[in-house]
């Protein structure tokens, strides 16, 4: 097959979404081999080179049609598409997934001993960030004005180097603003990883059918690790309520138990996690022998 039948998928090097990604491939049963030192690795068994390069490089990439496909967040996304449309650059891709990992915030962050009431709290201050477009649209939009300090990395420092007031940053648990002496008091932006596209009409046909295998597998991924495969017995009378209780995929499997009359084997793939509050509850009508296992591929 030549280089340009193989579909290339951009992803980043290193990073909050590497691992998660090299993951995800790997949990598709693609067999790559990532060398430290390559910035391009070959997958063995399905016509796709991965490109391992910035986050903040990818929505470029695809943009102006060098990759077809890429890993990346939503926030470096929406950022960069503003940067785009400003300057008047194209920003055409389409969405393909959401994906399960990279959940963060972007949230605007002011030092803890500050009165804070309200957003125009923050009017006229210097405000250090990575994402100067998004924070712009955020406070544009609450007609805040403010003076934008663009640093890349290492935000939290910048009010205790003096370099600002405030900070716009993403967020994850809100540990490492309490460690800097900061509180988070706006979320600005929500973000996740997504799997995005060039324009569908630009991709031939041979590769659309690799995205398509491709996207296939992610989220039959993606639903196995949302579900969890369930097996009890419970009594007959009990078991409209034992359905309901824990939410199937699809309708059980319901099998007869020997040597009972009044109780059956249930089988089933529950669409929500089950966690020891559902297992009491499932004690309490009756059910016994539960048993909570993982799944790791699922295909509907």
């Amino acid at each position: 097959m030549s280089l340009k039948s193989r579909l290339r998928l951009a992803i980043q090097k290193s990073g909050r979404l590497s691992c998660d990604s090299k993951n995800l491939l790997m949990r598709c049963g693609i067999k790559i081999n990532f060398q430290k030192s390559s910035l391009i690795a070959c997958a063995e068994n399905i016509p796709i080179d991965v490109l391992l390069v910035r986050d903040d490089d990818i929505p470029g990439l695809i943009m102006d049609g060098v990759v077809e496909l890429g890993i990346v967040g939503a926030n470096v996304l929406e950022e960069k598409r503003l940067s785009r449309f400003f300057q008047g650059n194209s920003i055409k891709y389409d969405k393909l997934q959401n994906l399960d990992f990279g959940i963060c915030r972007l949230s605007l962050a002011v030092p803890i001993e500050m009165k804070y009431k309200n957003i125009f709290s923050v009017k006229d201050l210097k405000i250090a960030t990575s994402y100067p477009n998004l924070l712009k649209k955020y406070l544009d939009k609450n007609l805040v004005s403010f003076n934008s300090f663009v640093l890349n990395g290492s935000v939290e420092v910048a009010l205790n180097a003096g370099l600002s007031d405030a900070i716009c940053d993403l967020v994850s648990t809100g540990a490492t603003l309490e460690a800097n002496g900061l509180k988070e008091v706006e979320r600005i932006y929500h973000s996740n990883a997504l799997l995005i596209s060039q324009n569908n009409f630009k991709i031939s046909f041979q590769k659309k059918y690799i995205i398509q295998k491709l996207l296939t597998r992610i989220r039959g991924v993606i639903k196995a690790r949302e579900s969890k495969y369930i097996m009890l017995h419970v009594p007959q009378s009990k078991l409209n309520s034992v359905i309901t209780l824990l939410n199937g995929a699809e309708q059980p499997t319901i099998l007869k138990l020997t040597g009972h009359t009044n109780k059956v084997a249930l089988h089933m793939v529950s669409s929500e996690n089950v966690f020891w509050e559902t297992m009491e509850k499932l004690k309490r009508l009756g059910a016994s022998s539960i048993l909570v296992l993982p799944i790791e591929k699922m295909m509907e």
